[in-house]
């Protein structure tokens, strides 16, 4: 008998019902980001860990796709913003395909936001204002590490840092790799668990300038 098989996790009787609460067409905002602002507020007085924390989804130009996890920093009318390395693989694939996916999985309180759209790139003078608001240690992170970049070993990373530590004594430069991106929504998905996982999905969609709402299956 192989050990491991001792150890291993039932996956598929690992189950949760869900029971907090509905959602029908007469519980929405007019506007998707009134709504999600609503739904943040609600996160974040429940008290979950990093309630900004969302799945960015990008693909290249023939489909191949990849998924990591990115912190929300702003949202408007005019999209959803995040910041990072636009060396990285999905600085990469959005300058090659701007389509991507974002993802905010809000598990304790049985919800997900789920938002389709196009990435473009934030102006300098926004950058420029959101990195000087980061921590110093964060400042000095975005230049010592190469994101996505392969590396011989942790040693390797902390030896960058303390370059660039040294490097920057004071004042950090804002490196001209390092930026952000606004998605401009189009689809914006409300998903609410229900019983029997009856859930609840209601669907924004951008009808040029007004916004058309659908109910989706379970």
């Amino acid at each position: 008998m192989d050990p491991a098989a001792d150890r291993a996790v039932d996956l598929a009787a690992l189950r949760e019902e869900y029971a907090r609460g509905g959602l029908d067409l007469p519980d929405l905002e007019p506007d998707p980001v009134d709504m999600f602002a609503r739904w943040m507020r609600d996160a974040v007085e429940a008290g979950m860990y990093e309630p900004n924390a969302m799945v960015l989804s990008t693909a290249t130009p023939d489909g191949v796709p990849s998924s990591r996890m990115v912190l929300l920093k702003g949202v408007d009318a005019a999209g959803f913003v995040f910041f990072t390395n636009h060396a990285s693989r999905k600085g990469d694939e959005l300058a090659a395909n701007p389509r991507c996916a974002l993802l905010l999985p809000w598990h304790p309180v049985e919800r997900q936001v789920r938002i389709e759209g196009t990435a473009a790139q934030l102006p300098r003078e926004e950058v420029e204002a959101y990195f000087r608001s980061r921590p110093r240690g964060a400042q000095l992170g975005a230049w010592a590490s190469r994101q996505s970049s392969v590396v011989p070993s942790r040693a390797t990373l902390a030896a960058d840092f303390a370059r660039v530590e040294e490097r920057f004594p004071d004042e950090v430069d804002v490196p001209e790799h390092w930026g952000g991106y606004r998605v401009r929504h189009e689809v914006v998905e409300f998903w609410q668990g229900r019983p029997s996982r009856m859930h609840d999905r209601l669907v924004y969609r951008r009808d040029g300038e007004r916004w058309s709402v659908e109910r989706l299956a379970p």
